[in-house]
């Protein structure tokens, strides 16, 4: 006979595993939608805003203080009267950072002391907001394995919702750190499919009240404009990527910041998602959140800018802007 210790031993066990399994079940969630369930949800495009909206953006220096400001000068310009933003941002934060005060947003006095700042959890408790945008961390594949990636942007989503059911939410869709020209493009290339859509939004949606969040495609924007000048020998103001890029104090290129060039295609990508507005003949003499008068790009290239974002946004469902009967442009490849 088996001593009574052991019969412990064992239904310990067992239960260990059987709680492990609940566990299990209880966090992993449904499996990650499919790229046909994906697309599904992409069908029908969002109705075009008929006057100037009010955003939340949630992020870091990738969005920085100057492209909310420029978006805002663009969306006046169009006529959109009445455009609003709030905002908090940190350095290199992460959407787990944002949601958890165990987790303190890294830079967080010196990136939000300005008059737009506004804690983001009462904020989109307010339901006072028409569009939410996030972003996550670079290096995505670091917030992916260690922040949680999916799981933050749903928790984000559904409390948008929670607040306003009809807001309209965006993933921000950055780029990673500067290597190779090579390596690079491939990641643009790449990266949407595999990690920004195809693992933290097929995770973060396979959940049906997180509901659909649609992409603004700065890095397959860059992508297509850098391939666009490499065809051309270079244009007036950019022989290269690199000079989208901010410089160092040392004259150094930063790998991974912007310049106002840079930050000025970024900008001219939100609004034309945002607003299902044609950017071609928008200004391109804009000015900082300070007030001080950006660096504009050469007319050509400012031009060839609002081409491809044009092109590049009205070519992907995710945007939501669909492609209308009179247009007939095509992806710059």
């Amino acid at each position: 006979m088996m001593p009574a210790y052991k019969y412990a031993i064992i239904l310990a066990v067992a239960l260990v595993a059987l709680l492990g399994l609940a566990l299990w079940h209880m966090f992993s969630g449904p499996r990650p939608l499919s790229a046909n369930d994906r697309a599904a949800l992409y069908t029908t495009p969002l109705s075009a805003p008929q006057s100037g909206q009010t955003v939340y953006h949630l992020g870091h220096s990738l969005v920085g203080h100057d492209i909310p400001a420029f978006i805002t000068q663009l969306a006046e310009s169009a006529g959109f009267g009445g455009h609003g933003f709030n905002s908090q941002l940190g350095w290199g934060t992460s959407l787990r950072e944002h949601w958890d005060p165990a987790h303190p947003v890294n830079g967080f006095d010196d990136m939000n002391a300005t008059q737009v700042w506004r804690d983001p959890h009462e904020a989109l408790d307010s339901g006072e907001y028409d569009i939410f945008i996030m972003t996550e961390m670079v290096e995505l594949n670091d917030a992916i394995r260690w922040h949680d990636s999916a799981r933050y942007a749903r928790l984000w989503a559904t409390k948008a919702r929670a607040g306003r059911p009809d807001i309209r939410i965006y993933m921000y869709e950055s780029w990673p750190h500067l290597t190779t020209l090579d390596e690079w493009l491939h990641r643009l290339d790449t990266d949407p499919d595999a990690l920004w859509e195809g693992t933290i939004l097929a995770q973060a949606m396979a959940q049906p009240d997180t509901g659909v969040i649609h992409v603004i495609p700065v890095g397959r924007v860059m992508a297509a404009l850098t391939r666009a000048v490499a065809a051309q020998g270079g244009v007036a103001g950019m022989a290269d990527h690199t000079d989208l890029f901010a410089r160092t104090p040392t004259g150094d290129l930063d790998p991974i910041h912007l310049n106002d060039v840079g930050n000025y295609l970024v900008a001219l990508t939100h609004f034309a998602v945002l607003y299902h507005h044609d950017p071609r003949e928008m200004p391109h003499e804009l000015r900082r959140a300070d007030g001080s008068m950006a660096q504009a790009p050469p007319s050509e290239l400012a031009e060839l800018m609002q081409e491809t974002v044009w092109s590049v946004t009205r070519a992907l469902p995710v945007t939501g802007l669909g492609i209308s009967p009179s247009y007939s442009g095509a992806p710059l490849q």
